[in-house]
């Protein structure tokens, strides 16, 4: 880490940035010592999965990561690390059957950017998968990531939604992902496969997010649009960590749990902390507007306590990124969409 005239200390290098996404807590340690199996993550080769597996591998699980593997570089990766990888289209009928059996599992695979014009791959992805994950391995405890988009718009001022709000989801990426949840409901049910679904909003690095985005705009001189004014944040690494603990909340019917941050942010004010930051003044196009996709993670944070990571940390962490050229996923996370298409 890089101490600079920012108000906490900097995250300067690729290399710093995944060992502080990537090294477990006393929480995160404790509850992987009280798993007695592997755990087999399906999409370990997407924006979150390496760091999650690396994050398990550091608090001594046994991890085997399976995926299409289209960057091979990943794939060596995650093997350096001593993360066993599968190789296979998650797609192809014979590829569950030829996976091991694995006593917990964490179904990451999906598709969200690109998935408007591609509706067909989306819904399969997205709603038939998790239905064939969880008729095949029906005897695993299994964490279903899905998406917070399944909800309907909420009040700004109203907290976001609970687990209880009703979903109403808006476009076919949202509509698919709530199908992936009512198949992991049915087959849950049906054979008594203990199930965690996890409606993720926003998780955030240096590399990606919405801190990201609006950045990189600042930094490019293009406005901010505010259609979506409000939105909530969650660093990667606080996201891997909720996800490492959650397999004692697998149950019969599956259980659903919000994970996303504590705040409703503005982000007309994170453009206005970036500007300030680099000494540039954001121009915005659009008006908030008095509903946004908002979650509340309360029930997350009386189960495992509130995320370790500041919104302030994170964006000074991103403002400083962004500023100094460093790498970027080039993944837009199309937050400002109100109409559903990604």
């Amino acid at each position: 880490m890089q101490k600079s005239n920012y108000s906490v200390p900097i995250l300067d290098t690729e290399e710093a940035l995944i060992r502080k996404m990537t090294t477990p807590s006393a929480a995160v340690k404790q509850a992987i010592s009280e798993l007695a199996g592997e755990i087999m993550i399906l999409g370990a080769g997407g924006k979150m999965g390496p760091s999650l597996a690396e994050l398990l591998i550091n608090a001594d699980a046994r991890v085997i990561g399976v995926d299409l593997f289209p960057d091979e570089r990943v794939e060596n990766y995650l093997a350096s690390k001593a993360v066993q990888t599968i190789r296979t289209d998650l797609m192809e009928e014979t590829a569950l059957n030829e996976l091991p059996e694995t006593e917990y599992i964490i179904l990451m695979a999906g598709t969200k950017f690109g998935s408007f014009g591609n509706e067909p791959f989306t819904w399969a992805i997205n709603a038939m998968l998790p239905g064939r994950v969880m008729h095949r391995f029906r005897s695993s405890k299994i964490i279903y990531v899905s998406s917070g988009n399944v909800y309907k718009y909420t009040p700004v001022d109203s907290g976001g939604a609970t687990e209880e709000y009703p979903v109403d989801p808006i476009g076919e990426y949202a509509q698919s992902r709530l199908g992936g949840e009512r198949l992991v409901q049915f087959f849950s049910a049906r054979n008594g496969t203990p199930a965690c679904i996890v409606r993720l909003f926003y998780a955030s690095e240096l590399r990606y997010g919405i801190i990201h985005d609006v950045a990189q705009k600042i930094k490019s001189g293009q406005p901010i649009d505010l259609s979506m004014g409000y939105v909530n944040q969650i660093w990667q690494g606080d996201a891997n960590a909720a996800l490492a603990r959650l397999f004692p909340l697998c149950e019969s019917p599956a259980k659903t749990i919000n994970l996303t941050g504590l705040e409703t942010l503005s982000v007309r004010d994170i453009a206005l902390r970036i500007g300030e930051i680099m000494g540039r003044q954001p121009t915005f196009i659009g008006e908030e507007q008095p509903t946004a996709l908002l979650g509340n993670a309360g029930e997350m944070e009386r189960i495992l306590g509130a995320p370790q990571i500041s919104i302030d940390e994170l964006i000074e962490w991103v403002t400083w990124w962004v500023e100094h050229d460093k790498s970027s996923l080039g993944k837009p996370t199309k937050y400002e969409s109100r109409t559903g298409k990604f």
